[in-house]
């Protein structure tokens, strides 16, 4: 009932003040979490760089689009996945070039199985912002759901460059040091 009020509440407010503002460039800041993940001794080390890039991928460009996606986070976090859904959905809608909108939308498509639309919305997520781990080790999982084991396999490499420390490491076939 939340997402009907706040999407027939976007209807009133004129469309200038829904733009959604530029995110500011990151990269940098994440190039450096990359190779402070390549370089950590161990998986604690790891994940609390991990835990750095989640940080920034998690925030939003503005305070209405934060609020969207603490909503969408909330629900799942409750199991309520239409109503996490319809958060990401508006939010995509507010901010079409934030990836964490789709990646989050995605994660929820994959928790409920409908492993085409997760697809779709990480490979919208990576158009946005290619070096997204999450969004790459995400792709893996969904492609190894869609028995495309071999393409996934290229995918988890992807993200295994970029931090070795990923849960997903032990999905890759072969030892983690042929590859970084």
């Amino acid at each position: 009932m939340r997402t009907v009020i706040l999407s027939t509440a976007f209807a009133f407010i004129a469309p200038a003040a829904l733009a959604c503002p530029a995110l500011p460039d990151r990269s940098a800041e994440l190039g450096a979490l990359f190779d402070a993940a390549r370089a950590a001794p161990n998986e604690m080390a790891g994940r609390a760089v991990s835990n750095q890039m989640w940080e920034i991928w998690t925030t939003a460009p503005d305070e209405v689009a934060q609020g969207m996606l603490a909503r969408g986070m909330t629900a799942r976090r409750y199991g309520d996945y239409l109503g996490a859904v319809a958060a990401f959905d508006d939010l995509v809608a507010y901010c079409p070039d934030y990836a964490e909108g789709y990646n989050q939308r995605a994660f929820i498509h994959y928790l409920s199985g409908d492993f085409g639309a997760a697809n779709a919305d990480l490979q919208a997520t990576l158009a946005i912002n290619p070096d997204h781990v999450g969004a790459l080790s995400g792709l893996a999982l969904t492609l190894i759901a869609l028995g495309r084991k071999d393409e996934a396999q290229e995918w988890l490499r992807k993200a295994l460059a970029r931090n070795p420390w990923i849960p997903e490491r032990g999905l890759l076939d072969g030892p983690l040091e042929e590859d970084l």
